[in-house]
C-alpha cells in the first residue's frame, strides 16, 4: 500500500517517485506546501474511494502515515 501512495503522491504533484521516500515528511522531501496539500488529500481521496479531510494530513506527514489513515478509512 505505502508503495501505491507514494506513487499517487508522485504523480499528483509531479515528482519523482525517487524523492518521495516513506518515512520522511513530505515537506522535507519534496517541500510540499498548504495548497498542495489540499490537492493531494483531494486527488488521493478520489484515487482511493476515501473521503479525506485536510486535517487528517499535513505536509508533514509521511507517505507511511497517509497509508494508514486511508487503510483506515478503507477498514471502517
Amino acid at each position: 500500500m505505502t508503495g501505491e501512495i507514494i506513487n499517487a503522491i508522485a504523480d499528483i504533484l509531479d515528482v519523482e517517485a525517487k524523492d518521495v521516500t516513506a518515512e520522511e515528511k513530505l515537506y522535507d522531501s519534496i517541500g510540499v506546501d498548504s495548497t498542495e496539500m489540499v490537492e493531494l488529500c483531494v486527488a488521493l481521496g478520489k484515487k482511493f474511494g476515501v473521503k479525506i479531510a485536510a486535517s487528517e494530513i499535513s505536509k508533514f506527514s509521511t507517505p507511511l502515515e497517509i497509508a494508514a489513515v486511508i487503510e483506515k478509512k478503507k477498514n471502517a
